[in-house]
């Protein structure tokens, strides 16, 4: 009986510890620039825009192709400065040999549980 009462606890102890990693992913929020400074982009921690900023400098130079392409590299930047805060809130999770750059962080966690469990034939 008391196995089952030690892995309960130390069920629910995991239980709250991932819900602390999901709120805190929750609440990232990076923020890149372009190399002029005019162009600002937030996003969140699965890389979704939250904010777009573009200082009406930007009008100056009418480029279109060139504004989408900053844009779009400020935005890929702030996605992967999040990306990078976000794997260090979850990397207990991986293998050692996984990156802020290579990690799935939506699932990851679970795809490499399961195999582990696979592995240690455990279920």
């Amino acid at each position: 009986m008391g196995t089952f009462v030690g892995r309960r606890a130390d069920h629910a102890k995991r239980e709250q510890e991932l819900r602390d990693q999901q709120r805190r992913m929750a609440e990232i929020r990076a923020t890149a620039e372009s190399e002029d400074e005019l162009i600002s982009a937030t996003v969140g921690g699965h890389g979704e825009l939250v904010e777009l900023r573009l200082d009406p400098r930007i009008y100056r130079t009418p480029d279109s192709a060139d504004l989408a392409r900053s844009i779009t590299k400020t935005i890929q930047r702030a996605a992967e400065l999040a990306q990078e805060e976000g794997f260090a809130i979850i990397a207990e999770h991986f293998p050692a040999d996984v990156t802020a750059e290579t990690a799935d962080l939506r699932l990851g966690p679970v795809l490499h549980e399961l195999d582990r469990r696979i592995k240690g034939g455990e279920r």
